[in-house]
């Protein structure tokens, strides 16, 4: 193999087992083994396990965030949510592996930073999205990021379970997502506070 071939074959090997048995139970011996190297071509390349997993999860998280931007393009907020669920469960479905990566605490940094920072990143690009229709239903703008990243929060939840359920199919764990997104944001208080809604008792009765 050339340089640039073992490194591939590295990387690849290593995302297979940090998704089956996490980065403190991989090791090293692991790598080279299934790779069917000597661990000094591991080191020679990525300086150790840290080096080769940080790539690795610089690598997903890359995938994950330009995936989902690239499908933040339709005009209408509605289709724009539902592309963006989609985005991430096409992710998820294309590249469980790496998902379950990403969803582990990393414990090694990594330029991208880690899964959290990756849904602020992801959130930030929808908190546009949602302050422009704040403005349209006259509502405060400066509450968008608080709805961005509950909304992102929730998708990335959701995909985690459905990582493990693998059911319903793709398109409808989206559709249910966008439901409850779309007509919670459609049916918004502008102004809302805890306690029942008006009109209804604190045993839930209307009075």
């Amino acid at each position: 193999m050339t340089g640039h071939q073992r490194r591939e074959q590295l990387l690849n090997v290593g995302r297979e087992l940090f998704a089956e048995r996490g980065f403190e139970a991989t090791s090293i011996e692991e790598i080279a083994q299934r790779a069917k190297v000597s661990k000094p071509v591991v080191y020679e390349h990525f300086g150790g396990k840290e080096g080769l997993y940080a790539v690795v999860v610089d690598r997903e998280m890359q995938q994950l965030l330009e995936r989902v931007t690239n499908a933040l393009v339709a005009t209408h907020p509605r289709a724009m949510l539902e592309q963006a669920a989609v985005a991430l469960l096409t992710y998820i479905e294309d590249k469980p592996e790496g998902f379950r990566i990403l969803v582990r605490d990393s414990p090694v940094a990594s330029s991208s930073g880690n899964f959290a920072s990756l849904l602020s990143d992801i959130a930030s690009q929808v908190e546009h999205i949602v302050a422009n229709e704040f403005k349209n239903l006259d509502f405060d703008p400066k509450m968008a990021v608080l709805y961005s990243h509950a909304l992102v929060g929730m998708v990335a939840l959701v995909g985690q379970w459905w990582l493990e359920a693998e059911r319903p199919s793709k398109d409808k764990v989206a559709a249910h997502l966008v439901n409850l997104a779309w007509n919670g944001l459609s049916r918004l208080d502008p102004k809302p506070k805890l306690g029942p809604p008006d009109g209804v008792t604190d045993d839930g009765r209307g009075s």
